[in-house]
């Protein structure tokens, strides 16, 4: 299931996998080495954020928050400018809102750059 970012909601069930999109531009990075998501719990507001995957754009570096490395694979398009987040064996806790974003640097989860209004993803039976 392949689901671009910004695309509202989506529902998966434990165990499931889920693929999300994000376009980038040369706007919208420019000032920025990697691209990739991070994701906000449900009810927690920015607290709640966290750092996902990211991608060093043009290139092969990656980086993961520990909560989904070894389940979540990020990729690229280069020739699309687009990025990919590969989900697998999602759990609950997955359970967020994912948005797009520019990172100044892959694994800074605190400096970025975001668009759109992001993906609320639910994990559940």
């Amino acid at each position: 299931q392949v689901q671009p970012v910004g695309s509202g909601e989506v529902s998966v069930q434990p165990g499931g996998s889920l693929r999300l999109s994000c376009q980038g531009s040369e706007e919208r990075t420019r000032g920025r080495y990697c691209m990739g998501w991070f994701r906000q719990a449900p009810g927690k507001g920015r607290a709640g954020r966290e750092g996902g995957a990211a991608i060093y754009i043009g290139g092969f570096s990656q980086d993961y928050v520990d909560t989904v490395k070894g389940r979540f694979t990020i990729s690229q398009d280069n020739a699309k400018n687009e990025v990919y987040l590969q989900m697998n064996s999602l759990r609950p806790e997955d359970s967020a809102t994912y948005y797009c974003a520019a990172f100044s640097d892959c694994g800074n989860w605190y400096e970025y750059t975001t668009w759109g209004q992001g993906t609320q993803v639910t994990v559940s039976l």
